[in-house]
Formats: C-alpha cells, structure tokens, sequence
C-alpha cells in the first residue's frame, strides 16, 4: 500500500495545488450561500475531471480508481460539498453507464458528462425506500408502442437541480422484491420530468439536494438501461464503488480537520506555552493521525482491489465505516482543540464537521455498512 501512495504522489501534488487555489478560495461561500458555484464547476472541467474515470474512447480521462479517489479526497480535505458533487457524478452518474449502458447510450451521454460538465444525478432512494432500496415503489409500464410511462418520486438526491441528465430506478413488473426493478437513463427536459425544493441541509449546503418527480414520464425504450428486472442487481454494484469515494471523502474532511488542529495548537499560546506542549492536545493529535492513516489504507486497500478487477463489497463497507467515523472523530476533537474558535467560521473545522455526517449517513448508513460486512463475513466463514 505504500507503494501504491509513492506512485500517486506526484498526481496528488497536482490535484492538492489545484484544489487549493480553485476550490478552497470558494469553499466558504458556497456553504454559506448555499450554491452550487459554475466557476469551481468549470475549472474541474478545464481539467477533465468530470470525466476523470469515463474511458478515453468516450471522451473521458480514463483515470485509474486510485487517482480518481486522490481527486475526490484532496477535494474534500478542503471543500466537503464540492467532493460530494464530484463523487456523485462519478462513482454514481458515468459508471453505471458505462458498466451497464450500450454503445449508443456511452457515445450520447458519457462525452457531454466527461467534456461538458453535463452533470449526472442517481435517483434510488425513495420516501418510502431508503435503507430498503429494494422497497422501490416508482413504476415503468411498458405501452403498446414500446414506450414506458414513468411515475414516482426519488429523494435526497444529489445535483438535482444542475444536472442534465439522470438514472433512476422503478419497477417494471409487478414482481415483488427486487428483481422486477429496472433501470432508466433521463433527460432534464422530458415532459414529466420535475425537480422538487432544494433541501437546507446541516452540512455540504453547497450541494445541491432535491427530490426529483416523474409525472408520466413518457420514455423511450431505448432509455432502459441493460434488461429488465436487472437495475437493483446494477445499483448494488455501482455501490460497491460509491462507498470507497465517500470514504475518500470522509477521508479527506478528517485531514483537513487533523490540519487545522494541528497547526493551531503550534500557534496557539495558553499558560505561556503552544497548547501542543500539552499532554492532552498531544494525545488528541497522536489519535487523529493514527486514525486517519489507518482510514487511508482502507480506502486506498479497496481502490487497489477495484482496480485489479476484484470484488471488493467487504472491504469498501469496511472503508466507507471505518473513513466515515474517523472523519466523525477527527473533526470533533479538531473543535475540541481550537476551543471558541472551532465554533466559529475563523476556521473551517465547524464546516467540516457539519459535512461529515452526510459520510455516515449517504450511500447506505454505517449501520447499513456493518450488516454489509458481516454478511460477506459470515459468508467465508461458512464455506470454511
């Protein structure tokens, strides 16, 4: 694993100088305001990055999983809103096209995602489905002409509103559980096709969170995303994958949070000494730094395996858990060691910790995560 992180170092130098001057200039404003910024949206595609992992051959970067997760955490080392929209995109927008679309639907939608910053939103969870994505209630009746006509409603979903396009699951029979739900690609624009308020949020306020409603949504055939009965089975997979980029978030919030603490105590005089001369501040720091490390080779342990081709549904439940409760921890302590000012927007240790939470909660709880890695757990331990 060292290796591996030697090997990105001179990318992360780059994406670190970049994310620094571009993103974390900004990223006070777009909590504050709450906006989805177009100035930090186009300087990502200036560097190609909305497509950083879409094939070359459909305009992409063609980035292997591990620097696509070094992007994703130095994003969110300074900016947890912006990472959220980027990982978002990525792991849940282009992948599953990619992975499960045709060639026709790679070449109309994965160059506009990877050249134009057309953003992808994943619509799964539902009022009534969270947890129980497989208790999806939207539906996809198939007409005679061969269209479907959609209706439902999705939550909590992420660039709801600057998206262009989106994918969205439903049940396209009246099978129960999860193997009557297919998978659908959307346009903005399709009459049908509406997006609800935006959510004031706790944290990541500069991500954009709707629900999104489907009306009968007149859809062509070729919008079906794979077979029928198939898209539970796609989502599972997509992630698999998803959960090593919010771990890389959670990641890269616990860092930056380690980094203000750290250079504060160093400054910060009490008693006629740096709070670092304290033995208590000094424990705090040594528990940040063993735990963000161990939280670095978890994500960075599952991305290696992605990339290998290998499957990786224990060890990125494992990363996103584990990441996400270390991002949960060093940001605490990181306001429990700046004292007043971690109350404050002095600092960004308040903001951090308020966007942690979304990593223990989006993309499957951490309770979600635990049933997760006990089942793929006990599962090897039967065929002992």
């Amino acid at each position: 694993m060292y290796d591996l992180l030697e090997r990105l170092q001179g990318f992360r130098e780059e994406v670190r100088d970049f994310c620094e001057k571009e993103i974390a200039t900004r990223a006070k404003e777009v909590d504050e305001k709450q906006i989805f910024s177009n100035e930090v949206a186009d300087k990502i595609n200036e560097k190609g990055w909305w497509g950083c992992i879409v094939p070359k051959e459909y305009g992409g970067m063609g980035l292997s999983q591990a620097e696509y997760i070094v992007i994703v955490e130095e994003m969110a080392r300074v900016c947890g809103s912006t990472a959220l929209t980027f990982a978002a995109h990525n792991s849940l927008g282009t992948y599953p096209i990619d992975a499960f679309g045709n060639d026709e639907q790679k070449k109309k939608y994965l160059p506009p995602a990877a050249k134009d910053g057309a953003l992808i939103a994943f619509g799964l969870t539902e009022p009534e489905a969270g947890s129980d994505a497989g208790g999806t209630k939207s539906k996809a009746v198939k007409q005679d002409d061969g269209h479907y006509l959609l209706n439902g409603t999705k939550c909590w979903i992420t660039s709801s509103e600057p998206c262009k396009f989106a994918i969205a699951t439903a049940r396209t029979s009246d099978e129960g559980g999860v193997r009557g739900i297919s998978s659908f690609i959307l346009e903005k624009g399709m009459e049908g096709f509406s997006v609800g308020k935006k959510e004031n949020k706790m944290g990541c306020r500069g991500s954009n969170t709707a629900y999104l409603h489907f009306d009968d949504l007149k859809l062509p055939a070729s919008q079906l995303l794979g077979d029928e009965g198939v898209g539970f089975k796609q989502f599972m997979i997509t992630l698999d994958g998803g959960r090593i980029s919010i771990g890389a978030m959670a990641l890269g919030l616990a860092q930056g949070a380690f980094e203000v603490a750290s250079k504060y105590s160093l400054e910060r005089e009490q008693f006629g000494k740096p709070i670092s001369k304290n033995q208590a501040i000094q424990w705090k720091i040594a528990d940040m730094a063993t735990q963000v490390e161990a939280a670095r080779h978890l994500v960075y342990g599952s991305a290696w395996l992605k990339d290998q081709g290998k499957r990786m549904t224990k060890e990125s439940a494992m990363a996103k858990v584990f990441a996400s409760e270390v991002a949960n921890f060093c940001t605490f302590q990181a306001i429990q060691i700046l004292g007043a000012d971690g109350l404050t927007d002095k600092y960004p240790a308040e903001r951090q910790y308020r966007d942690m939470k979304l990593c223990e909660i989006g993309e499957g709880t951490s309770e979600v995560q635990r049933i997760v890695i006990a089942r793929e757990v006990l599962k090897s331990m039967s065929s002992v």
